[in-house]
């Protein structure tokens, strides 16, 4: 794909482009579902964080991540072994310094990578919501953009883990064409890496361990936010199919199909669990559930029928949901808008279940291997990558502390950094209304 840039057509370059100016639909989805999933007192800062969050993956990407990932399938430096040629780190422009825009499709890709960037950056600020400073969060963050999703993104879309098919017969070597690992899980475990930096909120957990409830305060926010990141979401497959995956004009219509339906079966799921479960379906959780199913669609939406789309999806939502009890119940983990399950659980999902059913373009069954070149993918992301994320966030906390202090929790963290509340009416209303 990348070698054979004349034949890839002004009209497919459109539709690239145009579903690569979709994806700004998921931050904006995903940062109103995390405004809405936290506190009334902690609303601004939750919004704030999630643009925050963007714009330094934005430049940090740009100036120094794009040196260490380049562009997918260029040349770069390689680790030789068995006469076979690995590559671990990228060879792009440091400052992107020569690097031309207007060269196709390395442009192109360049765009999607700087927007998928800032898409991964904004679950980890959802997981230290109420209680995660904006000065070190910009540095998590900086650093996040710079090493971390870079040189995973280069190993799957490049690097070793995508040259597991030439040098080791393993299928393919790893496939995520939407990014189910390298956007989606990568942002999981940030965010897990967040969680265990910071701990959980004040009065989250009794003395018992059992977690006390504490709900959101909008979720029609939430449901239109996850109504905005599918959208987004349509951009990211799509685009990501063309550009990773060589997908050509016939083909985009089932991507578009297959995320539209992974993500309803999804939604689906979760609705109905929690009817059967609570005795009422719960909104929040079943947006959240979409979005798991989203996460998962990405890798996989370039190869499922719509049925197995449907079983996806259904699968995906349970297992968030699960995911969701379990870190909370099992392992005290405090993550308000659950990123670490959503987009860490639901983006394995898609990375395994791209191992089952993935065909290489013009293949009519699963290549011999492709599921331990997933296996692997999820093995580099939970072995090399989160250690990385987490010693980073520990350094940065011994240095710089990243929470902030027990009485900026009990004002609300919108009093303590940004001096004032997200609805100052809706708060001296209230306060009017008590002195009376």
């Amino acid at each position: 794909m990348f070698e054979r840039a004349a034949t890839f057509s002004e009209s497919l370059f459109v539709i690239c482009l145009l579903c690569i100016l979709l994806i700004p639909f998921a931050w904006m989805g995903l940062a109103m579902m995390q405004t809405g999933l936290n506190r009334a007192r902690g609303a601004a800062h939750a919004a704030l964080s999630a643009l925050l969050a963007a714009t330094v993956a934005l430049l940090a990407y740009a100036l120094f991540g794009f040196a260490v990932q380049g562009i997918p399938r260029s040349a770069a430096p390689a680790w030789h072994s068995a006469g076979k040629a690995w590559s671990l780190v990228g060879a792009g422009p440091l400052f992107m310094h020569g690097f031309v825009l207007s060269a196709l499709p390395a442009s192109l890709t360049f765009l999607f990578l700087l927007f998928s960037v800032a898409l991964a950056a904004i679950p980890a600020t959802s997981t230290g919501a109420e209680r995660w400073r904006l000065v070190p969060m910009a540095i998590s963050t900086a650093f996040f953009a710079a090493v971390i999703f870079p040189l995973f993104s280069h190993w799957v879309w490049g690097g070793w883990l995508g040259q597991l098919g030439v040098n080791a017969a393993l299928g393919a070597g790893t496939l995520d064409p939407g990014g189910s690992g390298c956007i989606q899980a990568s942002a999981g475990v940030a965010a897990l890496s967040i969680a265990c930096i910071l701990g959980p909120r004040l009065h989250k957990f009794a003395s018992d361990g059992i977690p006390n409830a504490t709900p959101g305060h909008d979720a029609p926010a939430v449901l239109l936010g996850c109504v905005l990141a599918w959208i987004g979401w349509m951009g990211i497959n799509i685009a990501g199919a063309i550009l990773f995956a060589g997908a050509q004009f016939a083909q985009l219509p089932a991507v578009a199909v297959n995320t539209t339906l992974c993500a309803a079966a999804a939604f689906q799921s979760v609705l109905w669990i929690t009817r059967v479960r609570f005795g009422r379906p719960d909104a929040s959780l079943s947006a959240n559930g979409c979005i798991g199913g989203l996460a998962a669609s990405s890798a996989t939406a370039l190869f499922l029928s719509p049925l197995e789309a449907i079983v996806v999806g259904l699968i995906a939502g349970a297992l968030v949901l699960l995911s969701i009890d379990w870190i909370e119940s099992k392992l005290h983990i405090d993550d308000p808008a659950a990123a670490i399950s959503v987009h860490g659980v639901g983006g394995l999902v898609g990375l395994l279940v791209a191992g089952l059913v993935a065909r290489p373009l013009h293949a009519t069954a699963v290549a011999h291997g492709q599921f331990l070149a997933q296996l692997l993918a999820v093995a580099a992301l939970l072995g090399l990558i989160f250690p990385l994320a987490l010693g980073w966030n520990w350094l940065l906390h011994r240095v710089l502390p990243q929470r902030v202090p027990t009485e900026g929790e009990r004002h609300g963290i919108d009093l303590y950094e940004l001096g004032s509340g997200a609805y100052p009416e809706f708060v001296t209303h209230h306060e009017d209304f008590t002195q009376h």
